[in-house]
């Protein structure tokens, strides 16, 4: 069971859109963060929001989101981890018990997890507390929120309705426009015929007849519908009449004609029928259909067979049938006249139980033909009661009609005179059935007997099996409309064509034995062959996982070993240039030129200190003179912004003097203009 479990999860994985490439050993062999990835991808084809690397996330997040989702689409773990912890546990690990049958799970129903996925986002309900509820705000939003959501439903299935029943939106839209441009142009013809007739004299007039002109014949048209609809009323009732008169006579001629002795006859074959029907026919069927349902009971509760099973139960099949052929030959090995005659016997037996088998199912299905001719009378006749827009059929039609209703007629009488001769031919088969039964009983006690007296109890049995393939045969000739008399005569020849050939069978006979003996051998070398085959692939195939494995390995550290070489080399190459500048600079330090010492490292380092210590000497000396002049430099800032706002509050008074002396110039220059007037 689970090597089939592995063999679907990598077959599903190899298609698209995964594309994995794996084949059973490398998938088994894959690390737990692999396989967890794996599932992650499985997971993230369900809902893209889980399209993530789980080594960016810790592991107790990816165990979250994924029991949340893997909840959401209702999985169930099997029984042996129903423990939640443990189950979570084997998640985080990445133990394969649990990746494994959630894989399984996953990968058997993609399409129905991804739309339920979907729909997941937009039907979960949100658990409010009932204290939250008591705010307006909350509860108002809480309700239109399930108001969304069955809306949202209602919206889904309809989207899923238009979607299977067939209608295109191009279409629609091509129907939509073309229905749009034919108004257009109905509105364009409509305002052209206005234009013509606003020229003519009196047009609102004839407007106003040719309105008058439509209603009366809309009211036309409803007269003549009501008088159609009183034509075809009139018809179904002389219809109607019609059928009763039919019935009438027809049950005066059934009266005449019903005699006690014809009565009890039909009724004794009525009884006879139908009580083959109950005691033979249906039970046979009934169990037939019991054998059929627990067959495929038992077919259902058992698990699924893999390709091994399904091997072994070919190789008994074939096995079966080397039997079945082995008796078949023996059988015909040693035949005689008498098995002969009583394969005969059975045979006709066998012909009449299967004629009488299918005329039995030919009256079922007449029986059942007749009864769905009676429903659709009864419902054509409350179709034609209840129906008021029908055409009323014309006289020709109607001798048709008739015409046809009396060829039908003589179509029934001829097939009622052929059920008469069937039934006829089913009474005298019936009685050769019971003669061949009793003759069949009396041959079968003496033949017990025989076989009691020579020892060979049984044979019957095996000779019975062997008879029931013969039979098969002669179904097959039946089959072809052969008479009973034809297969006799065809029996005999066979028979005889079979005495012919046995001799000639005989030596081939012996031969194939052998044969088949070293074909059994050959096989069961074969067999032997395959196992060890297929043991030595599994071995060498896992060696060869391993060695691929360990040169990965290698690669790895051959890899490591190398940029480990080459960071010490660059290190010991800059290590040695730092070495040359040392000894450079203490050649320089100790030399006696005193250039070549000013160049040393040291005494450039040296200068630039002290050049800074001078600086920093300075900065301390500037720091010291701003922190004591600080005090009288902030009074004397605040002196000059009082002193800034003083002239700018003279200066707005000197303008305000200007204007005002400005204005009373003016009034006393108009003053003096007055006193000169």
């Amino acid at each position: 069971m689970m090597s089939e479990q592995l063999k679907f999860i990598v077959e599903q994985l190899n298609k698209e859109p995964f594309k994995k490439n794996f084949n059973l050993i490398t998938f088994d062999s894959q690390e737990p963060m692999q396989l967890l990835q794996i599932l992650n991808d499985v997971l993230a084809e369900i809902d893209p929001k889980h399209s993530i690397d789980i080594r960016e996330e810790m592991p107790e997040q990816t165990v979250k989101r994924m029991c949340a989702l893997l909840g959401m689409l209702k999985y169930k773990p099997p029984g042996n981890l129903s423990d939640v912890s443990s189950f979570r546990q084997g998640l985080v690990t990445g133990s394969k018990p649990v990746v494994h049958p959630i894989l399984h799970w996953l990968l058997q129903r993609v399409p129905e997890l991804k739309k339920r996925a979907y729909l997941a986002r937009f039907l979960v309900k949100l658990e409010v507390p009932a204290e939250f509820l008591q705010d307006d705000v909350i509860n108002d939003t809480s309700h239109q929120y399930e108001e969304l959501v069955e809306a949202f439903k209602t919206y889904h299935k309809e989207c899923e309705q238009l979607r299977t029943s067939g209608f295109s939106t191009a279409e629609i839209r091509r129907d939509i426009s073309a229905m749009e441009e034919e108004k257009d142009q109905l509105i364009k013809r409509v305002e052209r015929l206005k234009k013509r007739v606003e020229s003519v004299s009196n047009h609102e007039r004839m407007l106003e007849q040719a309105s008058q002109l439509r209603v009366e014949k809309e009211r036309e048209e409803s007269l003549t519908h009501q008088k159609q609809e009183q034509k075809n009323q009139l018809f179904q009732a002389e219809q109607r009449l019609l059928r009763s008169q039919q019935q009438l006579k027809d049950l005066r001629q059934a009266a005449a004609d019903a005699n006690p002795e014809s009565l009890m006859k039909r009724l004794e074959e009525e009884i006879k029928i139908n009580s083959y029907m109950v005691s033979e026919k249906l039970p046979k069927e009934l169990e037939g259909m019991r054998r059929t349902v627990r067959y495929l009971q038992k077919v259902a509760s058992e698990p699924a067979m893999g390709q091994a099973e399904l091997q072994e139960l070919a190789d008994k099949i074939k096995e079966a049938d080397s039997q079945i052929n082995q008796l078949i030959e023996k059988r015909m090995m040693r035949s005689d006249p008498l098995d002969d005659k009583l394969t005969l016997y059975r045979q006709q037996a066998s012909i009449i139980i299967r004629k009488k088998e299918s005329k039995a199912e030919e009256l079922q299905e007449a029986r059942e033909e007749v009864a769905a001719a009676e429903r659709e009378l009864k419902q054509r006749s409350s179709q034609a009661q209840s129906s008021d827009g029908e055409e009323v059929v014309r006289g020709d039609e109607l001798k048709r009609l008739v015409g046809k209703l009396r060829g039908k007629g003589s179509v029934y009488k001829k097939r009622r005179h052929e059920i008469a001769e069937l039934k006829a031919e089913y009474g005298v088969l019936q009685r050769t059935e019971e003669i061949l039964k009793q003759r069949h009983e009396t041959v079968q006690q003496k033949l017990q007997t025989m076989e009691a007296e020579k020892g060979i109890s049984g044979y019957s049995d095996t000779q019975e099996e062997l008879e029931r393939v013969s039979a098969i045969k002669s179904e097959l000739d039946e089959k072809k409309g052969r008479t009973l008399d034809d297969m006799s005569e065809m029996v005999k020849k066979l028979n005889s064509m079979i005495v012919e050939k046995k001799s000639a069978l005989a030596p081939i006979i012996k031969e194939l034995r052998s044969l088949r003996q070293q074909c059994q051998e050959l096989n069961q070398e074969y067999d032997e062959k395959k196992a060890q085959y297929e043991s030595c692939a599994a071995g060498l195939e896992s060696n060869r996982s391993k060695l691929e494995q360990e040169v990965k390995a290698l690669r790895e550290e051959t890899a490591q070993k190398e940029n480990r070489y080459h960071y010490i080399n660059s290190m010991s190459e800059i290590i040695e240039m730092q070495m040359q500048r040392a000894a450079d600079e203490m050649k320089a330090y100790v030399s006696s030129d005193l250039q070549e010492r000013k160049k040393a490292i040291r005494e450039v380092y040296m200068k630039n200190i002290s050049e800074q210590e001078l600086l920093g000497k300075k900065l301390r000396e500037e720091q010291r003179m701003v922190r004591e002049s600080h005090g009288a430099n902030m009074e004397q800032m605040t002196m000059w912004r009082d002193l800034e706002q003083l002239m700018e509050c003279k200066r707005q008074c000197f303008i305000k003097a200007q204007s005002q002396v400005s204005i009373g110039q003016v009034i006393q220059e108009g003053g003096e203009d007055r006193l000169v007037l």
